[in-house]
């Protein structure tokens, strides 16, 4: 338990004393993200502040967890590895979608098949219990790129990845304590740590983004501790601490940025377009049209997702199924209010202007 609180202190120091270094750097170098017709921000800001976060949790982890323990450790810091080295050359000289996409897979395909980190059973969800290996492992990879990027995408206004990340590390890293997981509690905890201190200079007025550095790595530890979460409940079926419908709880607890995700790519495609073409049709956005700042928004879904980890929790005996539909039926109707709110104010906004 030491060790856990230890790796958060240790991850939170490192990278509150990094970063200013970073945005200096960043500003001499001229590693500026600019305002655009798409960007939430009207001022240049530093990038690169994902350095700082990577610094701060690979240093933790490797000075607190037991590698006689966690002897699959290894593999899992090479993946990070090769996510920040992609991270940080496309923050600094963007690369070719080919070329990411290539990198990630790569770096998803370590922690499946070295650090044998991957989904083993659904858990009756669409009547699918074990799943056969091969099938496993492309479900695994798959889970990894979508939960990574997702990260990516909803990194749109001031505190809202970081602000999601540590909440979804905090209530996986607690989890993982009550299991008895220590060393993937260890790595939840320097997380939060990290992304605590980066939050330090990214509430508004912000004085560094992460940029994919950032989002790619935390959206990278999210996926590797909501996967473990799902297939520990095979070893722990008995555990008071065992979640009947583990899955769709997993969702549950990774709802913003993978209903977002979700709900953007079917919009792109309704309309036409590819669905990994940049449009402003993001949650995020659609609270900023409705009236609120960087920061009210960044609060609203970070309740928002609060209140529906708090809602599987309690309805965790429902069913895989029946929940993840309760799930998207309660996301779709709280988008359809912001949704709303934006479109009633851009047709006021209009009808002003004619007037």
């Amino acid at each position: 338990m030491y060790d856990v609180v230890l790796s958060m202190i240790t991850a939170f120091t490192l990278t509150y004393l990094a970063i200013p270094s970073i945005i200096n750097v960043a500003e001499r170098k001229n590693l500026m993200d600019e305002p655009g017709e798409r960007r939430a921000h009207e001022n240049r800001i530093p990038t690169l502040g994902g350095i700082g976060i990577f610094a701060g949790v690979i240093f933790s982890i490797v000075l607190w967890t037991p590698f006689d323990v966690f002897q699959d450790l290894q593999y899992i810091l090479c993946s990070f590895i090769i996510i920040f080295l992609i991270g940080a050359k496309d923050d600094i000289l963007p690369m070719s979608p080919f070329r990411k996409l290539m990198g990630q897979l790569f770096a998803a395909g370590l922690v499946v098949f070295k650090a044998n980190i991957r989904l083993t059973s659904l858990f009756g969800l669409f009547g699918v219990y074990e799943i056969p290996y091969w099938s496993s492992v492309l479900l695994s990879v798959f889970t990894i790129m979508v939960i990574m990027n997702a990260f990516n995408l909803i990194d749109g206004i001031n505190g809202l990845s970081g602000s999601i990340s540590t909440l979804i590390s905090l209530v996986l890293g607690i989890w993982f304590i009550l299991v008895d997981q220590i060393e993937f509690a260890i790595i939840a905890f320097a997380l939060a740590g990290s992304v605590i201190a980066f939050l330090n200079y990214n509430f508004t007025p912000a004085k560094i983004f992460m940029g994919d550095t950032g989002s790619l790595f935390i959206g990278l530890i999210c996926s590797i501790l909501s996967i473990k979460f799902i297939d520990i409940h095979q070893s722990i079926p008995d555990s008071i601490y065992a979640f009947k419908s583990a899955p769709a709880v997993a969702i549950g607890i990774l709802i913003l940025p993978l209903f977002d995700t979700l709900r953007v790519f079917v919009i792109r495609i309704i309309k036409g377009r590819s669905p990994m073409a940049p449009d402003r049709n993001h949650i995020h956005h659609l609270l900023l049209d409705s009236g609120l700042n960087h920061m009210q928004a960044t609060a609203v879904l970070v309740i928002v997702n609060l209140f529906f980890i708090l809602l599987v929790v309690k309805y965790q005996r429902l069913g895989n199924l029946n929940l993840l539909i309760l799930l998207i039926l309660i996301a779709i109707i709280l988008t359809a209010i912001p949704y709303f709110i934006a479109q009633k104010r851009k047709k006021h906004s209009i009808n002003s202007t004619k007037a």
